[in-house]
């Protein structure tokens, strides 16, 4: 099939991989353009780009999908359809309409539930157990559009947002590529979605990351969870610094909020008022990524102090 190819983040790159793998023509990849990035803010261009370039595909990075020259460079493609993963712009209905067979997104959630930027995060840190990937058709509301093809996966207990997003970067290109041989041979079935059942997952801000030792603390170990590795739930030290918290566990015990209740061998145990979380992994502003107990060690923190 002669394809467009829509996408910008990492979760992208394997779905662009595989069109290329199953001998599709790519006749253009549409990503978004390089920005500043990492903690040197230096100019970096999106990861399928990158990918893009391996593969030796043609690429435009508009500022806006409805540029005219953007339109112009759609229509020479003459895709059959355009593939829409993490792209991170809306479509127009001039693009939404220029490929015979429209345009085809894929979504990290069991639509309708968790539409929106962060399907990923918000699913770990409501604390599901299951998620999956969706291929619909792109339509003027987001995430509304009608759906072909959806796949399950549980989401386990040890998973955090990067090992699932990993996972289902790896289960959408797969179902991806059955979306796409199920169009060809004309027997799609477009089913709408359910509204009674939609849920949303905006895109994260800096309230979501910010974590205070209050509360139950599996919802707080959850929120770490889906924070996790980026862009990383924290919490704020006595001296007003910033602790990362990238993997923690929920433990029965419970004791004042933010007070340390048990320093462990690599863990330290701290109270939520409403249960005990054991911090396992953290990392101080400024410095390397370490162990709870390392990090206790180096505060010289002591059981009944309270530390956040």
């Amino acid at each position: 099939m002669r394809i467009v190819f829509m996408g910008s983040p990492d979760f992208a790159v394997p779905s662009l991989d595989r069109l290329v793998a199953d001998d599709h023509i790519v006749a253009l990849v549409v990503t978004q353009p390089d920005r500043p990035a990492g903690r040197g803010r230096g100019v970096r261009p999106p990861a399928v780009k990158r990918a893009a370039e391996r593969h030796g595909l043609p690429v435009v990075q508009p500022e806006r999908v409805s540029d005219a020259a953007v339109l112009e460079s759609l229509r020479a493609a003459r895709a059959e359809a355009a593939v829409v993963v993490a792209f991170g712009q809306f479509l127009p209905r001039a693009v939404r309409e220029l490929p015979p067979l429209g345009c085809i997104n894929l979504h990290a959630s069991l639509l309708p539930r968790f539409r929106g930027a962060a399907p990923i995060h918000r699913a770990v840190m409501a604390g599901e157990t299951e998620t999956g990937v969706t291929i619909m058709r792109v339509e003027e509301r987001m995430d509304a559009g009608p759906i072909l093809l959806q796949r399950a996966t549980p989401i386990r207990p040890e998973d955090d947002a990067g090992s699932l997003h990993d996972r289902l970067a790896v289960l959408g290109a797969a179902i991806l590529a059955e979306a796409l041989c199920v169009l060809a041979a004309g027997d799609g079935r477009w089913i709408p979605q359910d509204e009674s059942r939609a849920s949303h997952a905006p895109k994260l801000g800096e309230a979501d990351c910010r974590v205070e030792f209050a509360g139950d603390a599996a919802s707080l170990v959850n929120r770490i969870r889906g924070l996790a590795p980026a862009p990383g739930a924290y919490a704020i030290l006595g001296d007003g610094r910033r602790l990362r918290l990238l993997k923690a566990e929920a433990r029965e015990a419970s004791g004042p909020p933010g007070v340390v209740l048990a320093i462990e061998d690599t863990s330290v145990v701290v109270g939520t008022g409403a249960g005990a979380v054991a911090l396992r992994e953290v990392q101080p502003e400024g410095k390397r990524r370490m162990t709870a107990a390392e990090f206790a060690r180096g505060r010289r923190l002591g059981i009944g102090v309270r530390c956040v």
